[in-house]
């Protein structure tokens, strides 16, 4: 069997059929995409491959021009409608299967472009097609930006990829937790084994032994054996995330099964050892959550044996152009636009802007101004209203320095970010010395020197 004249290009997608055009293998970039699209995976396996789209009849398919002809088409654009009315833009490079000099079969790589409407069928994209097959998305180069702080962190993160060590993630919402701890996966030994997550705030008592450890096979009920998120992280990684939002009850049984790396399913009789990096996510200050009870001591001693902490976007002000040109390609590529970038102004309003929201924020603020734009770079017009609010109220608490006594100035200054940094952390110790960079002692002396303690 030969394949004549491929050209391995860049693709998401690949397709093979048998000499009737019956689907025999497709893998996408993700699964996700198939539900957008209305699609499910054994929909294709078995069928014609013009039986997906109500408008692509066999003498417009590539995949059967391809047949017919014996010959490759490559580069074909072809604008494809889903039978769930979902519209698609194709861009498609198709081979003949060549055995014994007859045509047994074709091969199609394509990618898929999406109009604004779709956009939200993006996000489930992986960026790099052998580290999707493992669970993940990202590896260690979707850690964006150059500044001193993410270089801290990119570093810390190579280096304890290297071994078995738990690795414990603090930082706020949006600050890429999710990204980094893949980033570790996908940087270690372990990065042909599963990665597998789950969010912890959504473990309930009713379902965290089925989640976590499974359920075993009841043959009078006729049900099959269910694997929980442990088993399944084998050889690989298992991420908490959020790990903070776990019930307070669950959190000693969630540590029984980390210490002693065995599990049994529910109905089972024996254990099951496990083999699997544990990586958790915390958004809150650790030592606040330390001190309110909300995270058990021995947990997150046993979480935090090597504890990066990610900044938050405020904090990388010099980062924020290298994700805004990131998302605007990605969204060029996958929307099929061609969008320069941010007027000055907006760029400015970008830079400004606190993003309480960080990274994640920035992304949906690309995203939306997507929809809105209709000329070739992005304006202020285009942006989602909170931006300008935001910068607008943050200007407004702005001191206004005025002539006279230097010390009188900079204590004004002082009580103003304070005080914000203090309601920010919803007046929270631990949080606000951490924001403010200085020491609890410390905060609690400025507190009651500026009246702000109640």
């Amino acid at each position: 069997m030969e394949l004549h004249n491929v050209r391995f290009g860049e693709y998401d997608n690949v397709l093979v059929v048998d000499h009737l055009g019956r689907t025999l293998y497709y893998d996408l970039a993700d699964l996700n995409i198939l539900v957008k699209l209305g699609h499910r995976p054994e929909d294709f396996l078995g069928r014609e491959v013009t039986g997906f789209y109500t408008n692509l009849s066999k003498e417009e398919s590539t995949i059967y021009r391809v047949l017919k002809s014996g010959e490759a088409l490559p580069d074909v654009e072809q604008r494809l409608v889903t039978k769930t009315g979902s519209e698609y833009t194709s861009i498609s490079s198709t081979y003949p299967i060549i055995e014994d000099g007859r045509v047994v079969g074709a091969i199609e790589f394509s990618t898929h472009f999406f109009g604004k409407e779709q956009i939200g069928a993006l996000q489930g994209f992986a960026g790099h097609r052998i580290y999707r097959k493992n669970g993940t998305v990202y590896t260690i180069d979707g850690m964006i930006g150059e500044s001193p702080e993410m270089r801290i962190v990119k570093e810390q993160v190579r280096r304890v990829a290297r071994g078995e060590t738990t690795v414990l993630l603090c930082g706020l919402t949006g600050t890429g937790k999710e990204v980094t701890a893949q980033a570790i996966h996908n940087q270690s030994t372990r990065f042909a084994g599963p990665f597998r997550s789950v969010d912890c705030g959504s473990i309930t008592p009713d379902t965290m032994e089925l989640l976590l450890f499974g359920k075993e096979e009841d043959s009078a009920a006729g049900t099959d054996p269910v694997p929980g998120l442990f088993e399944q992280a084998q050889g690989g990684t298992l991420f908490l995330d959020e790990v903070n939002a776990l019930a307070s009850e669950l959190q000693p049984r969630l540590l029984k099964a980390i210490e002693e790396k065995r599990v049994r399913r529910i109905g089972g009789q024996a254990d099951i050892p496990l083999d699997f990096r544990l990586i958790a996510a915390i958004d809150e200050d650790p030592e606040a959550l330390l001190e309110s009870g909300r995270l058990l001591d021995d947990l997150y001693y046993r979480l935090a044996v090597m504890q990066i902490d990610l900044p938050p976007l405020r904090q990388r002000r010099e980062d924020i152009p290298a994700y805004v040109q990131h998302f605007v390609q990605y969204y060029n590529r996958r929307m099929d636009m061609e969008i320069h970038g941010l007027d000055e102004s907006s760029a400015d309003a970008f830079v400004r802007y606190d993003w309480p929201g960080n990274v994640r924020e920035l992304r949906n603020a690309i995203e939306a101004a997507f929809n809105h734009t209709d000329g070739p770079e992005i304006t202020l017009a285009d942006l989602p209203p909170r931006i300008l609010k935001g910068i607008s109220r943050a200007e407004e608490k702005e001191p206004v320095l005025e002539q006279g006594n230097l010390r009188d100035a900079i204590d004004g200054y002082e009580r103003l970010l304070i005080e914000t940094e203090y309601n920010k952390a919803e007046r929270v110790l631990a949080e606000t010395a951490r924001r403010l960079g200085i020491s609890k002692q410390s905060l609690k002396y400025k507190l009651d020197k500026y009246g702000l303690r109640e």
